[in-house]
């Protein structure tokens, strides 16, 4: 049974940093990119990033371009999140997924986690 389980979301000010991480069981991790999505109230759910198999290939949204950092340890199978420089429009549930990298990119995932939720005051 293929597991993803998020942690590290909270309450954090505006211009604060938080390192949300994911543990991934039940699969063979480091075949699969790994990716982060957010889903805002009244909002479409959002790709935030994404990290190859090998961890040597990154890509990100715009919105996060320069704040955010992507990384993966396959050795512990989970993939992370550092969010910097955070502002009140990144409030949201993230969620982290596996999958190939194309899907990952387009919002498909094979394997999603349940999500942790990030919030952002002004």
């Amino acid at each position: 049974q293929v597991q993803l389980v998020e942690s590290g979301g909270g309450l954090v000010q505006a211009g604060g940093s938080l390192r949300l991480s994911c543990a991934a069981s039940g699969l063979r991790f480091s075949t699969y990119t790994m990716g982060w999505n957010r889903h805002a109230p009244g909002k479409e759910r959002e790709f935030v990033a994404a990290i190859s198999f090998s961890g040597g290939r990154t890509y990100y949204a715009d919105s996060v371009k320069g704040r955010f950092t992507v990384s993966r340890d396959n050795a512990k199978n989970t993939v992370y999140l550092q969010m910097t420089s955070l502002k009140p429009e990144d409030t949201a549930v993230y969620y982290c997924a596996a999958g190939r990298w194309d899907n990952i990119l387009a919002g498909r995932a094979d394997y999603r986690g349940q999500g942790t939720q990030v919030t952002v005051s002004s």
